[in-house]
């Protein structure tokens, strides 16, 4: 009976780090597939990966989330020519994932709730605004620099709810993620 629980265990583990990693991917491949860079400011990219890094912390919670956000945009920094971002990235996006997974799962709801999706969206992105903002301002040793990339990563933000949103409620229709 051990040797069940050991290897059901054993599964259990192996599916999450594989899913974890799919995930990861899915964020990944969604800010490499389509991304414009805006003429505002300094890094301001419009992509997918927002958007994903949002389906993926409402569908499977904050530690994906968080996961997903900083390994998928973190390696697409690093693959892309923006290397110098990606710790700023990876910390930014990791804690990005991570909140609004903390808030989308709340008072168990796991995603469940259109109210409690667009709260953990907005509630992220200041937070999220103030970590690209201090990032920009150690590499550009500026305070006043980094306010040029506010108003795209608001348009980012705001393209990646927009999307979200819609897929999150088609998604949750479906029993796996019900």
């Amino acid at each position: 009976m051990q040797n069940t629980h050991q290897y059901t265990a054993q599964r259990t583990k192996t599916f999450d780090l594989i899913l974890t990693s799919m995930l990861a991917s899915l964020v990944f491949v969604a800010t490499i597939l389509l991304n414009i860079k805006l003429p505002l400011g300094n890094g301001g990219l419009i992509h997918l990966g927002t958007s994903m890094l949002f389906i993926v912390s409402i569908l499977f919670g904050p530690k994906k989330g968080m996961i997903a956000g900083a390994v998928g945009m973190g390696l697409f920094d690093l693959v892309s020519g923006w290397a110098l971002w990606a710790p700023i990235t990876i910390i930014t996006r990791g804690l990005q994932g991570y909140i609004v997974g903390k808030i989308a799962w709340s008072n168990g709801h796991k995603g469940t709730s259109f109210t409690f999706n667009l709260l953990a969206m907005l509630v992220s992105i200041p937070l999220t605004i103030a970590g690209y903002y201090i990032g920009e301002s150690i590499l550009y040793h500026s305070l006043i620099i980094p306010l040029a990339s506010i108003p795209g990563d608001l348009v980012q933000c705001a393209v990646g709810i927009a999307i979200a949103i819609p897929v999150c409620a088609m998604l949750k229709k479906v029993s796996m993620f019900k």
